[in-house]
This record gives structure tokens, C-alpha cells and sequence, in this order.
């Protein structure tokens, strides 16, 4: 690629007393596009992510979002370096509502001295906030946003988590196995969110066991193995049946490459 990455990780180590989940990693991230992160379980993936995301702190390497090198301490300050994750276990507050669970963390106080010195809510601007993010990635088949989220279907708790993760990152979506607890329908409706979140120019990485949605949705597949990026390849040059094979361990990239 011509452009400048986004985000990239450079000899990424981490230990968990004696088991190496980053073992001298790299990562890279282009602006616009969609990476997927493959690998068997334990490969890394997830230490790769929370590395990135200010969840965990690592022993080793440097992390650079635009070209600056930044140490998150915590998911708080990645968030307000611009970095969004959207977990498997969605982070949601069921008995919330969605504009609750939309702003929670990062709520609008009112103008004036309402607002400053008895820190009411603007509750008027938060609804509708959330009433444009909703509507921007076609999620308004949610008729009230006032509704609790243990009201709604996983794919709907599903869209209101990516659509909070899109009205705050302005950098970098992270999302993690989104559609691993959904039928079909729900799933098409996630991709389709990626797409459309991709669509508004926001760089995203996926981190997926389904290789038909990796496949579907991904500009860029990063294969992780034994706690390192063993190689990076494109969907349109290569199989489901090659990367999986690259995942684990029954080829090697040479040999995906001369297949």
C-alpha cells in the first residue's frame, strides 16, 4: 500500500508468567479498510487486541496510532485516543436503555448552570444522538430508543454496540467475533453494519472464526500463530482452505503463495 498505516505494532512481547502470548509481534492497520485477525485459539489474537486497546500493558514493543507512539494504561484512554471496541461480550448494561448504554461513560450535561454546577443530563441532546447513529447505519427498526437492551434481539444489541463504537471512534473500531452468537439473519445484518461503517471511511479490525464473513468483509487478512503475524494475505488471491491451512500450521506462506 502507498498510504501510511494508521496503526501499527512493532516487536509486540507479552508474558503471562511462563506463557508468551506475544512473541516479537507486528501489526499494521491502513486507513479505510477492513483487517481481519485469524489464528487458532491461543494463537494471540486476543492479547494482540487488548494490547491495542489499552486492556492489557505490554512487556515489550511499540504501538504507533498515526505515526505517534502511545502506551495505553487503560481501554478509557485508548477510547479517548479514538480507539473503539466492540467485545464479544458486548460491554452492554442490560436494564439501561440504548441511550443510556450509547453514552454511559460520556454523558451530556446541559448548558449553563444547570449543567455545570448540578450536573444535570441533556437528556433531549443524548436521545438524539443516538437517534442519528441509530438511523446513519439503518438500525431505526428500533422503535424507541428508551428501551431497555434486554428488550432487544442479539442482533439489535449487536448494532447498538457497533453503532456506539462508530459515533465515538474516530480513529479505529476494533470488533471482536461480533457475529459469533447469531443466526444468519442477524449476522447479514452485522456485516452489513461493517460495511456501512466502512463505508464512512473508519478503519476497522475483525477478529472472526468465520471465515465465509472473514472473507466477505475483509480488505486484508493478518494470519496470527504461536503469538506472531505469520503473514498477511489478500481474500481475492486466496482460499478459505489456504488460510486456514496457513492458521494451522499445514502450510507455510511460501507454500500459500505457490499454490
Amino acid at each position: 500500500m502507498t498510504q501510511d498505516p494508521i496503526l501499527t505494532g512493532r516487536g509486540l512481547v507479552k508474558h503471562y508468567g511462563r506463557v508468551t502470548a506475544l512473541d516479537n509481534c507486528d501489526f499494521d492497520l491502513y486507513p479505510g479498510e477492513v483487517l481481519a485477525v485469524i489464528g487458532d485459539n491461543g494463537a494471540g489474537k486476543s492479547s494482540l487486541i487488548k494490547a491495542i486497546s489499552g486492556a492489557v500493558q505490554l512487556d515489550a514493543g511499540e504501538i504507533r496510532l498515526e505515526g505517534k507512539p502511545i502506551q495505553f494504561k487503560s481501554p478509557l484512554e485508548a477510547r479517548d485516543a479514538g480507539i473503539e471496541t466492540v467485545y464479544q461480550t458486548l460491554a452492554l448494561s442490560p436494564a439501561l436503555s440504548i441511550v443510556d448504554n450509547m453514552f454511559v461513560g460520556r454523558e451530556i450535561v446541559k448548558q449553563g448552570p444547570m449543567g455545570r454546577y448540578l450536573r444535570m443530563l441533556d437528556h433531549k441532546k443524548m436521545e438524539a444522538m443516538a437517534r442519528e447513529k441509530l438511523s446513519d447505519l439503518g438500525l431505526m427498526t428500533i422503535q424507541n430508543i428508551n428501551q431497555a437492551v434486554e428488550t432487544l434481539s442479539g442482533g439489535q444489541r449487536q448494532g447498538v454496540a457497533v453503532a456506539r463504537a462508530a459515533a465515538f471512534g474516530s480513529k479505529v473500531i476494533i470488533m471482536d467475533e461480533p457475529t459469533a452468537a447469531l443466526g444468519v439473519k442477524e449476522s447479514r445484518r452485522v456485516l452489513d453494519l461493517i460495511a456501512d461503517v466502512k463505508a464512512r471511511g473508519m478503519p476497522i479490525v475483525l477478529i472472526s472464526h468465520n471465515m465465509p464473513h472473514v472473507f466477505e468483509v475483509a480488505d486484508r487478512i493478518h494470519v496470527h500463530r504461536l503469538g506472531k503475524r505469520l503473514c498477511v494475505i489478500d481474500p481475492k488471491a486466496h482460499s478459505m482452505n489456504d488460510a486456514v491451512a496457513l492458521m494451522t500450521g499445514a502450510k507455510t506462506p511460501d507454500e500459500a503463495e505457490a499454490a
